[in-house]
């Protein structure tokens, strides 16, 4: 092949990849906001003030967690009587029961631990994708 050919070849192949990264961008769920966003629907009814925006599933919160645990693992997760509480680095996710199935309230996590300081405060590490549980030697037992 001349240069020209491996020239068009080459721009054929960018083309197509910019192509299928602006796909990814618009299209994608590149975060567990994203997901709950594209996978659930919306409830602004159900919003907590501006920091909690809400989403609707007719899954119980478990088959839920399950759903948005699979596709995006998190830092920290409790489960109790009253709901499943996922922690993110920048976001977290509560699943609470309600009569039709589930809400799923997306939130910063800076305003949702003080929010839900009293149900996970002691569960929930604090930090970017870390605990405050310790480490070292017999960590765990």
């Amino acid at each position: 092949m001349t240069y020209r050919r491996w020239f068009v070849v080459g721009l054929a192949f960018a083309v197509i990849g910019a192509l299928v990264a602006a796909f990814a961008i618009f299209y994608g769920s590149f975060s567990p906001r994203g997901y709950v966003e594209d996978h659930y629907g919306r409830d602004a009814g159900r919003d907590i003030g501006r920091e909690a925006v809400a989403y609707t599933s007719a899954g119980t919160p478990s088959r839920v967690a399950k759903e948005i645990t699979d596709a995006w693992q998190p830092a920290d997760q409790y489960v109790d009587g009253s709901g499943v509480y996922l922690r993110y680095d920048d976001d977290s996710v509560v699943i609470l029961p309600i009569a039709t199935g589930s809400v799923i309230l997306l939130e910063p996590l800076r305003t949702a631990y003080p929010r839900y300081h009293s149900t996970v405060g002691s569960y929930w590490g604090w930090g970017r994708g870390s605990t405050v549980r310790g480490g070292g030697p017999g960590a765990g037992k």
